[in-house]
C-alpha cells in the first residue's frame, strides 16, 4: 500500500523491473567480454579472466620455470589467477552493484 490509502502502479512497476532486468543482462553481457590480469612473482606469471571470473590466458615468463622446483611456480600461478579473480570481483562490483541497490540487495550467486 502507499501511504495514502492508494495503491501501487503495478505497470509502472513491472516497467521498472523490465528495466532493470535489462540493465543487468547488459552489464553481465558486457562483463562476460571484458578481461582483467593479475600477476604474481613481479609479473612472471600472469592470468587473464573475464570480469564474469572465467579463465582465459595464462602466461609463464621462462624465467619462473625451474625443473627442480615446480612448487613454486604452481604458487605462482595460484597466485596469479586469485589475483586475477580479485580483480574480476572488483569489476563485477562496479558494473553490477549500483544495479543489485536498486533490487533491494544483492544478487544470488555474486560476492556482494
Amino acid at each position: 500500500m502507499i501511504p495514502g490509502g492508494g495503491q501501487p502502479n503495478m505497470q509502472q512497476l513491472l516497467q521498472q523491473a523490465q528495466k532493470m532486468q535489462q540493465d543487468l543482462s547488459r552489464a553481465q553481457e558486457e562483463l562476460a567480454r571484458t578481461e582483467v590480469d593479475g600477476q604474481a612473482g613481479g609479473g612472471l606469471v600472469k592470468a587473464t579472466v573475464t570480469g564474469s571470473g572465467e579463465l582465459r590466458g595464462l602466461v609463464i615468463a621462462p624465467e619462473a620455470v625451474d625443473p627442480e622446483d615446480t612448487e613454486t611456480l604452481a604458487d605462482l600461478v595460484v597466485a596469479a589467477v586469485q589475483a586475477a579473480g580479485e580483480n574480476a570481483r572488483a569489476l563485477q562490483q562496479q558494473k553490477l552493484g549500483p544495479l543489485a541497490q536498486g533490487l533491494g540487495g544483492g544478487i544470488p550467486g555474486l560476492p556482494f
